[in-house]
């Protein structure tokens, strides 16, 4: 029979440094489940890493899933009815249940100092066995335990891994067994009380009660353990679903050796919330077979996304794709609200001229893949790791701009640098400087020069913008006007 339980989902990270886009893909993936079923998004911090966890990163997690627009149902800012939503404050509870399995029997004490257990691994690693607890603690009798104590041991408690397999079927993955004998005997709490990870894992899902525990492929090693502890309690397991990895273009696991993975760098970068939650959303999960859309409203998002569309293969973390995408966001904004999004990144310009402000931001938007890009030159490539984007509008307000070289090399010959000092004295002479005049006097040009427009048309675009791609040359004079064209254009100006 299907499950009929209230779908309850949630990302549970560690505050323990920058938010990756890997995790950022897990709660987006966790965020559309819910929507979609009407669930709950559960955020808990595991912070049970007194050592590596600071407020500062927990704050890293807040701004980042704030930036994204996941925002949870329940968490430790929002409250809710199945809190603490941090580990550090369900310590109580993990004690108390620990208690229980030891009371039982499922769980016990073992003493062994941190000497004896490398000496174990060491053991096994020279009998060329897999390092495991071998169980030597497993039936300790109550002398030998007070033993233990009154040498001043403190013990961790194990779980005692009963014989058999530990099977679930994964969503992404299909039906997975482990045997148990593979599983050693793991400590489920610490000499010093805390719990280990699986541990508390496990008794969160379940207080917590969550349906589905969505969470990348590097949790697959940790679920028979989790599972061990649920049956330890006689609980019932959730559904899992452990999606693949990201892949850097080298198609290795990403990771800051092949790309970026601060998501929040991608926010400086001027990469829109909305593009990359639909980028995001589209590494691993498939929106149906011979589907060619690609930009998805959040809504139509929510409505489409199930887990059975998740692929097993690993996704690719293409930044330039992802730089494509933007590119689409920003034309699609409305003209006033894109001027306010881009005016931090020009405030080094005059742009008192609001009417050629505008003007000149929606001419170069065309060809923007990120925000800041407005007002860089030829180092915006280098800036997104992608090729020439023809991008930045830096030249509409200083005449100092960079030369594209390659650009330079090739059409400022002598011959092309002869050619502008005719039209320039043609340009001069227009009465009108708009777009139809400026390509009647370039196309005239030409005819008198016998060469085609094209000689005309690159060497004019790259001394009065130092691009070689850009918007409609005629328009792109027009717009920069009759003054900035011709000072442009003096050779003598020419670097």
């Amino acid at each position: 029979m299907p499950d009929t339980k209230p779908v309850r989902v949630r990302m549970a990270p560690s505050p323990t440094g920058f938010f990756h886009v890997g995790s950022a893909r897990t709660a987006l993936f966790n965020f559309l489940l819910a929507r979609h079923s009407g669930g709950t998004f559960v955020l808990r911090v595991e912070d049970t890493d007194q050592t590596r966890g600071t407020a500062e990163y927990e704050q890293v997690i807040y701004d980042a899933l704030d930036w994204l627009g996941l925002f949870p149902d329940e968490g430790p800012k929002q409250g809710g009815g199945f809190g603490p939503y941090r580990q550090s404050e369900r310590f109580e509870t993990y004690a108390t249940l620990a208690e229980q399995l030891l009371e039982s029997g499922k769980a016990y004490y073992a003493f062994e100092t941190s000497e004896e257990l490398a000496q174990m691994r060491a053991d096994q690693a020279a009998n060329k066995q897999a390092p495991r607890y071998n169980g030597a603690h497993r039936d300790l009798t109550a002398e030998q335990i007070e033993a233990f104590r009154a040498e001043g041991r403190k013990p961790v408690l194990r779980l005692r891994v009963p014989e058999g397999e530990t099977r679930f079927d994964d969503i992404v993955y299909g039906s997975i067994t482990w045997k148990n004998s593979e599983i050693d005997d793991f400590v489920i709490a610490k000499s010093d009380g805390g719990p280990t990870y699986n541990f508390a894992c496990a008794v969160d899902d379940h207080l917590m009660e969550i349906s589905h525990v969505v969470r990348g492929e590097d949790g697959l090693s940790n679920t028979p353990r989790q599972l061990l502890v649920y049956q330890a309690f006689g609980w019932a397991a959730p559904i899992f679903a452990h999606l693949p990895f990201l892949l850097g273009p080298d198609r290795k696991k990403l990771s800051k050796r092949n790309g970026s993975v601060n998501l929040l760098d991608f926010g400086t970068r001027g990469v829109l919330p909305d593009a990359m939650f639909n980028f995001l959303s589209l590494l691993g999960w498939n929106p149906g077979k011979g589907e060619t859309q690609e930009i998805f409203t959040r809504q139509e998002l929510v409505e489409r996304f199930t887990l059975e569309a998740v692929n097993k293969a690993g996704a690719i973390f293409d930044e330039e794709r992802l730089a494509w995408m933007n590119a689409q966001y920003l034309k699609a904004l409305p003209m006033e609200e894109f001027l306010n999004l881009v005016r931090p990144s020009l405030e080094q310009y005059d742009l008192s001229d609001e009417a050629y402000a505008h003007k000149a931001v929606e001419m170069t938007r065309e060809r923007l893949h990120g925000l800041p890009d407005i007002a860089r030159g030829d180092d915006a490539a280098k800036y997104y790791g992608v090729a020439n984007f023809g991008n930045g509008a830096n030249y509409f307000f200083s005449d100092e701009y960079p030369m594209d070289a390659v650009g330079a090399a090739k059409h400022l010959t002598p011959e092309n640098m002869a050619l502008l000092e005719k039209l320039t004295e043609k340009l001069e002479a227009l009465n009108s400087f708009d777009a139809a005049a400026i390509e009647g006097a370039i196309r005239a040009q030409s005819a008198e020069s016998g060469v085609k427009v094209a000689a005309l048309v690159h060497p004019t675009r790259l001394v009065v913008s130092g691009k070689t791609v850009g918007p409609s040359l005629w328009e792109l004079l027009e717009v920069l006007g009759r003054d900035r064209v011709l000072r442009r254009l003096k050779t003598e100006n020419i670097q």
